[in-house]
Formats: structure tokens, sequence, C-alpha cells
């Protein structure tokens, strides 16, 4: 199959395939898609390691790479008052005080004392110190796509990846965002509906898509995202305006995801119902497995949600706890509405090439309906 987004890059399918795990990245494009790394967890010199590996296991095949540069967080502007630990210290004592009541209520063990601790991971940390790293990191390899969720990248960024023949995307949740995104000049506009996992806003995808594509126009390249693992759902998607599909939800639970067991399991025997839009990861608004962490920021005598990344840093104190003993209560990940048809484990390739199939199936039947009853 061709089209825009298949010419544009030169893959079999325009399927996008956003995950953190290298292994799913590789298996996607060597399927036909396009797998893009997100990278928000890695310092460039572990983005280093990550691309290289890619480089090596993707056939020569194009991928992505996905930067995180939110428009607004604290800390912004980075120095001193931006470090891990300066941002850690601005943790209010009721919110630390919350954290281990919720914990010890659960029986959660502490963490010993003398468990070495790692670096912190949040969205929105490090962004000033590592980000511009992480972007010449990717220049030096042969990625031909680099994205930014979190509102627009900034210009500068744009134009350094233009200068080297890499294509940017950028998701949006309405059609204001995708304007803006056209206005610093991103070539493909991700439209991303509420059913997404992760960071994502409250219009749903079958009202986003075709609302997109009136605002910018016939000749911008469009990925549509939210609720798509399926060929249906991209056929769906397809119709709506889309050029094709970006995925992320559905590679959580590929044999090759470097998920953790207790939270595939969790994810298997999750219903549609079964996540909720929370700040209690981040602080910003983030589609989510429902789980004790989330209920907790639900109740009375929560302290209320911090602002990034101060909420991030909470959530990744709590996580070193309760990560550590596997609680499955506590298990949960960034995930779609999709997860309710995410229901056993199968192989990357598998699943872009199901997803394939069920998008020419649905086609023709549909071509095929049209064409018996509107002669």
């Amino acid at each position: 199959m061709t089209n825009r987004m298949t010419d544009m890059f030169g893959i079999e399918f325009p399927i996008f395939a956003f995950s953190h795990c290298r292994d799913v990245v590789a298996a996607v494009t060597r399927a036909g898609g396009m797998g893009v790394l997100g990278a928000l967890a890695y310092t460039p010199e572990e983005l280093e390691t990550e691309l290289s590996w890619i480089d090596d296991h993707c056939d020569g095949k194009p991928y992505g790479v996905d930067l995180v540069m939110p428009a607004s967080y604290i800390g912004k502007g980075g120095g001193e008052q931006a470090t891990a630990e300066s941002l850690t210290s601005r943790i209010p004592a009721e919110h630390r005080a919350f954290v281990d009541r919720v914990l010890d209520e659960a029986g959660i063990p502490p963490v010993p004392e003398d468990l070495e601790a790692r670096r912190p991971r949040a969205a929105g940390l490090d962004v000033d110190a590592f980000a511009p790293g992480q972007l010449e990191v990717t220049l030096e390899h042969p990625a031909s796509l680099l994205v930014n969720a979190l509102g627009p990248p900034p210009e500068d960024v744009v134009k350094k990846a233009h200068d080297h023949g890499i294509h940017v995307a950028a998701l949006v949740g309405s059609k204001r965002h995708a304007e803006r995104q056209l206005e610093i000049g991103v070539d493909i506009i991700v439209a991303q509906g509420g059913e997404a996992g992760g960071h994502t806003g409250d219009v749903a995808t079958m009202v986003l898509i075709p609302e997109v594509r009136d605002a910018v126009g016939p000749d911008v390249p469009i990925l549509g995202a939210g609720g798509i693992g399926t060929g249906r759902q991209m056929a769906a998607a397809m119709a709506l305006g889309a050029d094709g599909v970006w995925t992320g939800s559905i590679w959580l639970t590929v044999a090759e995801s470097s998920t953790e067991p207790h939270v595939i399991d969790n994810l298997l025997a999750a219903g549609s119902r079964d996540t909720v839009r929370s700040r209690a990861m981040t602080g910003k608004p983030a589609r989510q497995l429902r789980t004790a962490w989330t209920e907790a920021w639900e109740r009375d005598d929560s302290p209320g949600t911090l602002p990034m990344p101060l909420q991030g840093l909470v959530f990744n104190q709590a996580a070193r706890r309760f990560g550590r003993v596997r609680d499955p209560r506590f298990g949960g990940s960034p995930v779609g509405q999709i997860v309710g048809q995410m229901n056993t484990v199968r192989p990357a390739k598998d699943v872009v090439f199901d997803m394939v199939s069920e998008w020419i199936d649905t086609v023709e039947e549909m071509h095929a309906d049209v064409t018996q009853h509107g002669s």
C-alpha cells in the first residue's frame, strides 16, 4: 500500500509506533511501519546507546525519535533551580506525608537506606539540561522523523531538523494547536484524541481528526491517534482525513516490550473503562491505567497534584517503593482506552501485519457494500 506517508518515508505501511522500548521500535520498523523511540527517560549518552542499537537492528529502514520539550513546566530555563535536588526540595511536606500514608496503608515496605538511588526521571525534568544534547545525538543518527509532544517544539529545533533532512511532527489535541504548529514549520500533525494514552486533551478522535483536517487543509500530512489499534480503527481514522496512524498503547504488551510482567498482567485484564485521565503521574492530564496510585489522589484527604515536574518527582519516589516489590495494585502505565482490546501477548510484527490485513479487508468490504447498494 502506498500513500503520502509511505512515499514520504519510504515505508511499506503508514503505521507509526511510539515506544520507550528500542526492541519494539526496531521490530515495527523491520515489519514495514515506522518505530518512534520515546527519549524522555534517556540522558544524551544513554540515547546514543539506544539509537546505535536501533541502527544495528532495523535493517537500514527509517525510524523516528520523540523528544519531550514541554511548553511550560517548573524550572523552565534551566540553571541551579531546575536540578532534581532543587525541585525535590520544593515538594511540600504535606505531599510527602500523604504519599507515605498511602503506601504505609497499603503495606508497601520502605526502600532500604543502603539501596543505591537512581537518577530521578519525570516529564519536564532536565529538559534544558538534556534536550539540546538529545537533539544533537539524534541528528548524528539516520533518524527520519523528530516528534514533540506537550506544545510546539522550539523553532530552532525545527530548523536544525530540516537542515539535516529530518521531518518534524507534533501531537495536537485541538484545531488551534494544529494551526500553531504549522506556524513554526512543523511538517506533520498528529491529531491525538482523548482516548489516547499518556498526555492528551479531551476531544475525541472521531471529532478531532476531521476538525484538524479542515483547519490545516488538504496538503498537510496528518496522522490519526487515540483509540487506534486495529485495522478497522485504522480505516476509520483514514476515512476521517488521516494519512496514517500513530499508535502507542498496543505496543506495551507485545512480546518485545520491556513492560514489567505484573503491569502486563494488569493491562491484559483491563477493560476500556479501566483508564483514567489524571494528573497523578506527571502533573499534566495523562490517560493511564486506574490503580491504587490514581485512586489515592482522588481521595478527600489528597492534597492535590503538583505542577510538572514536581508531581513526577513525587511519583518517582513512590514508584521506587511499590515498583521494587512489584505490587500489582500499583502496577500501572500510561495507556489509552484501546487497552480493552489488548488481550494477548504477540510479536510486534504480527500486530503490524494483522492491522494491515484487517485495514485492507475493511476497505474492500466498504467498497463492495457501496458498489452493491449504490448501483
